[in-house]
């Protein structure tokens, strides 16, 4: 079992950054892909990003590319998401999840995920 907590959601004016962060207990977080996803009030929830076990290997959404980055420090149980250049359509939950599996699109191949850390831009 892995538990993930999200913090540092909050209010952000459009143009601005925000980094949300991700901790894991349980089961050391070293062993899952770990990603992020979003979810929008009446949207379904969608990927934003993903990261390989050691951290070499990401994967974006192409709607976040270029402003958000995601990282991870395996040693603090921790995985990150820096995000730049915000604007409303980025106003969601955030949510981590870790997956074992290859696939990292799709929300159903995750194992664990976290309650979620509310992000909202400002216009």
């Amino acid at each position: 079992q892995v538990q993930l907590v999200e913090s540092g959601g909050g209010l952000v004016q459009a143009g601005g950054s925000l980094r949300v962060s991700c901790t894991a207990s349980g089961r050391t977080m070293d062993l899952y892909t770990m990603g992020w996803f979003r979810q929008a009030p009446g949207k379904e929830r969608e990927f934003v990003a993903a990261i390989r076990r050691i951290g070499i290997v990401t994967y974006y959404a192409d709607s976040v590319k270029g402003r958000f980055t995601i990282s991870r420090d395996n040693i603090k149980n921790a995985v990150y998401l820096q995000m730049d250049s915000l604007t409303p359509e980025d106003t969601a939950v955030y949510y981590c999840a870790a997956s074992s599996l290859r696939a990292v699109v799709t929300p159903r191949t995750y194992d664990y995920w976290g309650q979620g850390t509310q992000v909202t831009v400002s216009s």
